[in-house]
């Protein structure tokens, strides 16, 4: 099993920075650029869980980066939340709102299971700062 030197290592952090790209992508075209309120909250929503998760494993305490990884969860659910309006709305096509709500909820899925590990593990994180990838 793959070890975890930095915050990139891990799975979920690399599954939000391709959902914080894919959200920039879709959001600077059309009628969904000019909605500036909803496009500027995808964007700092899928920031914060790519932030979340980067900040909680420079921490280096166990039960900090479990609360972060909490804080990331959560803007994975207030992302996926905004998915569902952008559809209603009119600005996600079909493959568009599937493959944001997709990587939504891969992501969160991703980091409830570590949450779990790390639950289930309380000495997970060793003194060099490694962990084990899930």
């Amino acid at each position: 099993m793959p070890k975890i030197v930095r915050f990139e290592d891990i799975e979920a952090w690399q599954t939000a920075r391709e959902l914080t790209r894919v959200v920039y992508d879709i959001t600077q075209n059309g009628e969904f650029a000019r909605d500036v309120g909803l496009k500027d909250q995808m964007r700092r929503a899928s920031v914060s869980i790519m932030s979340n998760i980067a900040e909680g494993f420079e921490s280096r305490t166990q039960p900090l980066f479990i609360d972060y990884l909490g804080r990331a969860k959560a803007s994975a659910g207030e992302l996926r939340a905004q998915v569902y309006v952008a559809k209603d709305i009119g600005y996600l096509n079909d493959l568009e709102f599937s493959q944001l709500f997709e990587l939504c909820d891969n992501c969160s899925r991703k980091i409830s299971r570590f949450m779990q590990y790390l639950t289930q593990q309380p000495k997970a994180i060793r003194e060099e700062g490694i962990y084990d990838n899930v």
